[in-house]
């Protein structure tokens, strides 16, 4: 039998928003960061992640040094109120209920982030999705992160990769799977290119008109929400 996997990206995806940028500007508002110069490096971070020129070794160093720096401890009690403050309101019935009815179905679900995993395992879990494959946090010898990435990034053609790993420890491949891949961004078309069913979710202009021409199926979750 086909094993029946379907993958979401995250932000902007089933979120309304970028998980990632909205961790650096709540931690920034605790006094974390210098405000002003902090804003600037995550907009300028986000706009190279837009334009598909993000180096992602740089950006996790730069997300992760607040945390770092003030210890598992308050980062954890800060990740509970990021959750309850920006996480919560921010989870959309109509996202939900497509998870929601993929599970139903009995298909696998993952989600698939390039955001990291401190940030994202509490969201994840929030959703009820067990499976999630985002960028591995190195940790040092104290047991808390060191700013570095460990193994592959799922960013880009690493999704690829990572997706890739994940079966292989089923003993699955992509030629006994049948894949859906709902993604917002032209970040994720080495995937998108991958899946049997791709679906361009809340998509960003290029992605639209790519998945236009192609013949992709389209869905805007956001719009179903204000209707």
């Amino acid at each position: 039998m086909t094993y029946k996997l379907t993958l979401f990206d995250l932000d902007y995806t089933l979120l309304p928003l970028d998980s990632d940028h909205a961790w650096g500007e709540f931690t920034s508002a605790l006094g974390w960061t210098d405000a002003r110069e902090f804003k600037r490096r995550n907009d300028a971070f986000y706009a190279q992640y837009q334009a598909g020129t993000l180096d992602i070794h740089d950006y996790v160093r730069f997300a992760t040094a607040a945390v770092r720096r003030h210890g598992a401890q308050a980062a954890q009690q800060a990740q509970a109120r990021f959750m309850r403050e920006v996480i919560e309101p921010a989870v959309m019935p109509a996202a939900q209920a497509l998870l929601d009815a993929h599970q139903r179905a009995g298909d696998a679900v993952v989600i698939v982030t390039a955001t990291n995993e401190f940030v994202t395992r509490p969201i994840a879990t929030r959703l009820g999705v067990p499976e999630l494959i985002a960028v591995q946090l190195a940790r040092g010898a104290d047991g808390w992160i060191t700013g570095e990435i460990e193994g592959t990034p799922s960013f880009r053609e690493g999704k690829v990769e990572r997706v890739a790993q994940w079966l292989g420890a089923r003993g699955l491949n992509w030629g006994d799977t049948e894949i859906t891949f709902y993604s917002d961004s032209m970040n994720d078309l080495p995937l998108l290119e991958r899946a049997a069913y791709p679906v361009a979710t809340n998509p960003d202009e290029r992605l639209r008109a790519l998945a236009l021409a192609r013949g992709w199926r389209v869905v805007d979750l956001f719009q179903q929400e204000q209707s």
